[in-house]
């Protein structure tokens, strides 16, 4: 058995803040994924309320305190929503900022181990929403430049209408099981997981 360890490093929505399981998504996406081929060891590395420049401070002194060589190691990265939170008024790191420090992580990060993106989910309130929105965007273009595969899931958790049922019935912010489920849905679906059973 292959023996897999994968890094997931973001934001609350990383860490699974709100799931009375304690999964998140990742935690439900290595289930699934898991084989007889596969043996994986998920580490979820999300810390709540970080945003990209956490992020750029300790993403490779984290992965390299669980790095064991030669296993099979690979990234995934889930941040964005915290970078346009509003505070008085102001979003919490610039534009411009963002994107210098998610080209920054992402390149570096591809070029070490296999990398994945997973956008931002919807937020609640359509200035919010506009928000991320534009934040998906920008980090899908990054991730184009620098060669890393990008799922947008900001469309499809809004539609499928679940996501913001069960963070609205909570802390306006993160949902519940279903929420959670539904994402973890999105990326086993994705021809690009590297589990993906097609």
């Amino acid at each position: 058995m292959e023996d897999i360890r994968i890094y997931f490093i973001g934001d609350s929505y990383i860490n699974g803040t709100g799931d009375p399981q304690y999964l998140g998504w990742p935690g439900r996406v290595c289930v699934a994924s898991q084989s007889d081929q596969a043996g994986i060891t998920c580490y979820n590395l999300g810390i709540r309320a970080d945003t990209s420049e956490d992020i750029l401070r300790r993403w490779e002194s984290e992965v390299d305190a669980r790095r064991l060589k030669p296993h099979d190691g690979r990234i995934v990265f889930g941040f964005g929503a915290n970078d346009c939170w509003l505070e008085e008024g102001k979003m919490r790191i610039a534009r411009a900022e963002t994107e210098k420090n998610a080209e920054h992580i992402l390149s570096r990060a591809v070029e070490r181990l296999p990398t994945l993106m997973i956008g931002p989910p919807p937020g609640l309130g359509s200035e919010q929403d506009a928000m991320r929105q534009d934040m998906s965007a920008l980090l899908q273009d990054i991730c184009t430049r620098v060669g890393v595969p990008y799922l947008a899931v900001i469309d499809d958790l809004r539609d499928g209408e679940i996501w913001q049922a069960e963070a609205a019935a909570g802390d306006q912010i993160h949902p519940t099981t279903g929420g959670y489920a539904a994402l973890a849905k999105l990326v086993l679906d994705w021809p690009t997981w590297w589990f993906h059973s097609g």
